[in-house]
């Protein structure tokens, strides 16, 4: 049974949380339920009416082959940034931690790696844009050196993807390696002199020590790079391909935007909207069922 007192802490503590309530309701949960309510119409933004279509937006993109396609898209998408800045980091940051032993080129690649974080996504897009250059790029020139003919990276399906992958992973890999570099300096280094002692390899010692140690820090990266990765998207396709060729590179973030900022069919970008958002809700779900129970934590 609650006392007068606690009764009392009980409604200061909701008065302390009012602020952050309100906040989040006003800017969150707010326009979440109104997209999800214009998911229901049929609206070009002009018009000063809506048309109510209740489940037809749904029925239409749920069906639709553009929708496999875009699926497509956005899985090879995140298959690539889970390369380029989850596993490529992971291992590059076990050799700067524990296989590089000069201080002063530890600190010349950390610097190297993470200047690229600093860039926006716009400068990083037309960087790209220059280097992947079909006639006068440096990708071109070094393939043209080997006698290869450089594709229209930004123009042909499935290399398109590849190339958009390559701008938000040179991006966002200097972040993620700096992440895992600090996680991997919190490992004893008693447990790794001990294994070098007993003659354990490179391999072994990154498989049976830092793995497991670090694997917080590993699953924190992992979510990031599918989270931060799908919202990275939107700049490189809108500035440099606006989704093509032919929806080749379109994803489920950047169709929001072209449906309702191109297209003017906001009923439809609002359901994509909803489809994205269920997509995040299963991918945490499926962490926290399978991923989070397999973390080590030292505490």
């Amino acid at each position: 049974m609650q006392t007068p007192s606690s009764r009392g802490q009980g409604r200061r503590a909701w008065l302390y949380l009012l602020p952050a309530i309100l906040i989040f309701g006003i800017f969150y949960y707010r326009p979440l339920l109104e997209n999800a309510y214009i998911s229901f119409f049929q609206w070009n933004m002009i018009s000063p009416t809506m048309k109510y279509v209740g489940l037809q937006n749904y029925r239409q993109i749920l069906t639709s082959a553009e929708m496999t396609k875009i699926l497509g898209n956005t899985l090879l998408l995140v298959v690539l940034l889970l390369i380029f800045n989850f596993l490529l980091p992971y291992g590059f940051a076990f050799v700067l931690s524990h296989v590089i032993q000069s201080e002063k080129a530890k600190g010349f690649f950390r610097s190297a790696f993470f200047l690229p974080s600093t860039i926006s996504l716009a400068v990083a897009s037309i960087i790209f844009l220059w280097m992947y250059n079909p006639l006068a790029g440096p990708v071109s020139l070094v393939l043209h050196a080997f006698g290869m003919e450089s594709p229209r990276w930004f123009k042909e399906n499935g290399l398109v993807i590849f190339a958009i992958a390559t701008i938000i992973g040179w991006k966002a890999f200097g972040y993620n390696l700096i992440v895992l570099v600090a996680a991997m300096a919190s490992v004893p280094k008693e447990l790794i002199e001990a294994a070098k002692l007993e003659n354990a390899s490179n391999w072994t010692i990154f498989r049976k020590i830092i793995v497991p140690m670090t694997s917080p820090t590993a699953l924190y990266v992992f979510t990031i790079t599918i989270i931060f990765g799908l919202q990275y998207m939107l700049v490189p396709t809108n500035m440099l391909t606006q989704g093509g060729p032919n929806q080749g590179s379109s994803n489920i973030v950047y169709i929001v935007y072209q449906y309702a900022l191109v297209f003017f069919q906001t009923g439809k970008s609002a359901a994509f909207a909803m489809v994205c958002m269920a997509i995040y809700v299963v991918f945490l779900l499926l962490k926290s069922r399978f991923l989070d129970k397999r973390v080590h934590y030292e505490n």
